[in-house]
């Protein structure tokens, strides 16, 4: 991964981020719910709502989208990276960009069930502070709710 590339991602880049964000939500092994929306749902999601209101940023390996991050406020709300380019260091690479980008602190939800996520971000200084059934999300998975590097309570009040 020398030669990895973060941009802010651009509208050109919509569809490819989308099927990147498809291919690890269903990649054998994932420990995610599967989706609610269909493919194509996803794609008009990333060129509708995460393009213009999101801040998100795409990580390049040879010209090919490997990772996605969107950040939503003080939330890390996506991180996402190719299975095939899992390991590298990649989503290591985005989360430190998005502790420079919100050096306040971020907060973020994982499902229960994503043990390795959940693992990811304790190894990256994030901390559990809530756990809950489910009811307010999409899927009606039961989630996590893990801070970093803020007063919790601060970042739990925008939960």
């Amino acid at each position: 991964m020398d030669d990895l590339l973060i941009r802010p991602m651009e509208p050109y880049d919509t569809d490819e981020a989308a099927a990147l964000w498809w291919r690890s939500r269903h990649a054998e092994g994932a420990q995610l719910p599967p989706a609610i929306h269909t493919e194509d749902q996803v794609a008009t999601w990333f060129a509708e709502v995460l393009l213009p209101d999101g801040e998100t940023w795409v990580a390049l390996d040879d010209g090919r989208i490997v990772a996605v991050l969107t950040l939503d406020g003080d939330d890390l709300d996506q991180l996402y990276v190719d299975p095939d380019a899992a390991g590298q260091g990649i989503g290591s690479t985005l989360v430190d960009l998005a502790k420079d980008l919100r050096p306040g602190g971020l907060a973020l939800w994982t499902f229960q069930s994503n043990l390795r996520a959940q693992r990811f971000y304790r190894q990256h200084g994030f901390t559990e502070v809530r756990r809950t059934d489910g009811a307010a999300n999409e899927e009606r998975a039961p989630d996590v709710r893990m801070v970093w590097g803020a007063h919790p309570e601060r970042l739990e009040s925008q939960a």
